[in-house]
């Protein structure tokens, strides 16, 4: 079986030989780019399995590098893991709404960011979704072929977003804390990162325009997805 393909997109020799060398020792193989441009030509000749992106890159930031993955159909379907400064929120938080599927802040622990990157990777597989179409409304759920059509429009998902909004809606009526979201949609336990809940939640109800409204919101205490009225 081949190896899955990461690619490191970090100017910092340091941090860019680091992660290649846990991320090789734990079974990946790993090409390291230094700058933004050269790896969107990079990923759109070869591809990748998995995107890590440093925000802080010469040429062109890591922030306009995701937001051309997430717009190319080619590339969209690829996860990225963001690089980020130790105390930069606004960074995070815009990298979420980009369409990042999870940041890590430097300083940072190789073992976490080698789980991080099994965990996304293993949520994208869909055999591990149930083999059906959900249908709400106007609102249909396409698992086998990771498709979301509103009103017979294609509406365009991350897998975290696809994976987000199939979990609340098989749990609808119950509301979901961010902490159980964070450990069944994003593999994590961990408080420090409730607002990446938040934010996905945000971009997932507008970009599901009038359907965005099945998804509630229970203050303090997390998220809900309206029961079938039909």
């Amino acid at each position: 079986m081949p190896k899955e393909q990461i690619l490191i997109i970090e100017d910092d020799k340091h941090i860019a030989k680091l992660v290649k060398y846990n991320a090789e020792k734990a079974g990946f193989d790993c090409t390291v780019i230094g700058d933004g441009e050269e790896a969107l030509n990079v990923l759109n000749k070869h591809g990748a399995d998995l995107v890590i992106l440093d925000i802080m890159l010469p040429k062109m930031d890591g922030l306009e590098v995701c937001r051309a993955i997430r717009q190319s159909t080619k590339l969209r379907e690829i996860p990225v893991i963001m690089l980020t400064a130790k105390g930069a929120e606004v960074d995070r938080v815009v990298g979420l709404e980009l369409g990042a599927d999870d940041y890590v802040v430097k300083p940072f622990s190789p073992r976490e960011l080698m789980l991080r990157i099994k965990a996304i990777l293993r949520r994208g597989k869909t055999e591990e979704l149930p083999k059906e179409v959900i249908k709400r409304g106007s609102l249909v759920i396409d698992i086998p072929k990771h498709k979301v059509m509103v009103s017979n429009k294609e509406v365009e998902l991350t897998p975290i977003e696809f994976k987000l909004l199939v979990t609340l809606i098989e749990r609808a009526g119950r509301i979901q804390s961010r902490d159980k979201l964070l450990s069944d949609v994003w593999d994590m336990h961990s408080d420090v990162f409730t607002r990446t809940v938040d934010t996905h939640i945000k971009r997932l109800r507008e970009k599901l325009g009038k359907m965005g409204d099945i998804i509630e919101t229970e203050r303090g205490l997390g998220y809900r997805c309206k029961e079938d009225e039909d």
